[in-house]
């Protein structure tokens, strides 16, 4: 367990719903993305020390629109709360709605420093993971993978998925197994954010 990183004031900026509603580019920024119910708002209220900041729901899919925090930690940056994507409440044409605006924001947002791409270690890599790591490789942004809920795993076997994953998925670096519930990782995890925004600032 982990928890040691100074917690850096995290606030809420603003929503956009369209790439016209974009705030213009200013701090590097880390964008958060992963399937529906992986955990996503939790994992950002945990690397922040701030429960309330991301909102957390039971619903799949309850994130709609782009969310902008800013992260007060040194260098400043903001994290980027992208919509889950694969299986939500919603009916199929939203979703689909949804495919062009993360992909507008993710192919040309200067100031991305990279992606922090969240996969639920109990169900591993599947399509849209598979598809999504080559497809930002091709645009040359960094990804982080972080593989949520670890502590539902057996330690032993967390590392198993972690390896799985990292062949699975073509990196260069183990992913992280994370966890918002007992702050598993929550520390290595954070020290590779800083050093991509780092790199961007």
């Amino acid at each position: 367990m982990s928890r040691s990183h100074p917690r850096p004031r995290a606030t809420f900026l603003t929503s956009a719903a369209a790439p016209k509603d974009f705030p213009p580019p200013g701090l590097p920024e880390l964008a958060v993305v992963g399937r529906s119910n992986v955990g996503k708002s939790s994992l950002i209220n945990a690397l922040v020390g701030q429960a309330g900041l991301a909102r957390t729901s039971r619903t799949p899919g309850r994130t709609r629109l782009i969310n902008w925090f800013e992260v007060a930690a040194k260098p400043s940056f903001h994290l980027v709360d992208l919509p889950g994507y694969g299986y939500a409440a919603v009916d199929s044409k939203t979703r689909e709605g949804w495919k062009p605006l993360i992909e507008a924001y993710l192919a040309k947002r200067n100031s991305l420093a990279g992606v922090l791409l969240l996969v639920d270690i109990r169900r591993g890599p599947e399509e849209e993971e598979l598809d999504f790591v080559p497809w930002l490789a091709e645009r040359e942004v960094p990804v982080i993978v972080a593989m949520t809920k670890a502590d539902k795993l057996a330690k032993n076997k967390r590392m198993v998925e972690v390896m799985r994953a990292r062949k699975t998925l073509g990196l260069t670096r183990d992913p992280f197994a994370v966890s918002a519930q007992d702050g598993e990782g929550i520390e290595s995890l954070w020290r590779a954010m800083i050093s991509l925004v780092t790199a961007k600032a």
